[in-house]
């Protein structure tokens, strides 16, 4: 359909989201963690404990050494040093917890690319990591098979992201390039690209704008019906969300809003949730009191990345 996010978009806030549940891939359907408009803390339990790894570390930890190392971090959370935790300083807290962990992972993957561990990972080195084997598509010539010929879509705009990254052209990519092909919403010199192959990929009338229709993909309105409610739900975010000037259509900073993931978004969602749970006296932010008596559902949600800060010095050290 050509709705939401990219897929590897998507793919990268999973593991975020979900840490150490066995997600079976970026495409299947998650059960929602509000349902029905109710924070369901078992879904963020299974995700906390949701490997045996993080279950064995989270419960060597003391009460004492968890609940000096959640002081720490609540300190760190509290920007301007008033006890007080906002909902501005939790959202923040909460996207620097994404970007951190996006970026360690993006470190992790290119040890794991670089084959012969020379510093950079190659084109081919990454084909092998992916595929097993080195693939290469001809641009001009389409494959008959459906199925084919759509990964080999995919695979060429991997390639000319990758070529995209490459700044500094030497062979393969460094692990800052790396991370810039891995995340390119991350990377300011990759935005360009990121709104071109948007573009590419929706605008069928090559005006530069991807209108309604367009956002909407391969939908096909039925006169004699209503519109399903997903369609429904689809165009309040085009004409609420994205389009932000109101002239029907997305500009290229109005589309890079939709095909990139909404960590801000996310991140404020949370902070609102935290504080709507937590706030004792209705002042609309969290003292440190507050948050130590609630703070088992504090360790289950994404200011702490479901408990996993307290396992990582780089939140909890009072040096950093």
């Amino acid at each position: 359909m050509g709705l939401g996010p990219r897929p590897a978009a998507w793919a990268l806030l999973l593991p975020l989201l979900l840490l150490g549940a066995a997600a079976a891939g970026a495409g299947d359907a998650e059960e929602p963690r509000y349902a029905q408009g109710e924070h369901r803390a078992d879904y963020d339990r299974e995700a906390l404990l949701g490997g045996q790894e993080e279950v064995d570390e989270y419960v060597k930890l003391t009460p004492e050494e968890q609940h000096k190392r959640l002081k720490s971090i609540i300190k760190k959370i509290d920007l301007d040093s008033d006890g007080f935790l906002t909902e501005s300083e939790l959202s923040s807290w909460i996207q620097m917890s994404f970007k951190h962990y996006a970026m360690q992972e993006a470190k992790q993957q290119f040890v794991e690319y670089d084959k012969n561990s020379d510093g950079a990972v190659s084109w081919d080195e990454y084909n092998i990591q992916m595929y097993d084997r080195v693939i290469d598509f001809d641009e001009n010539t389409a494959l008959d098979d459906a199925e084919e010929e759509s990964f080999r879509q995919l695979h060429l705009k991997d390639k000319k992201r990758f070529e995209k990254a490459n700044q500094d052209l030497d062979p393969g990519l460094n692990l800052e390039e790396f991370i810039a092909f891995e995340h390119p919403e991350e990377v300011d010199y990759m935005t360009e690209f990121v709104i071109q192959e948007a573009l590419e990929e929706h605008d069928k009338n090559d005006d530069g704008f991807v209108s309604l229709e367009e956002f909407l993909g391969d939908y096909r309105r039925d006169p004699t019906n209503e519109d399903p409610e997903w369609i429904l739900v689809e165009k309040d975010r085009f004409l609420n969300d994205y389009d932000k000037d109101t002239d029907g259509r997305l500009d290229p900073q109005e589309l890079l809003s939709w095909v990139v993931p909404n960590n801000q978004g996310i991140a404020q969602e949370e902070a609102l949730h935290l504080i709507d749970e937590m706030d004792l006296n209705n002042d609309r932010k969290l003292s440190e009191a507050e948050v130590l008596e609630n703070q088992d559902l504090f360790l289950t949600s994404e200011a702490t990345d479901y408990g996993r800060q307290l396992h990582d010095a780089y939140f909890y050290h009072d040096e950093l």
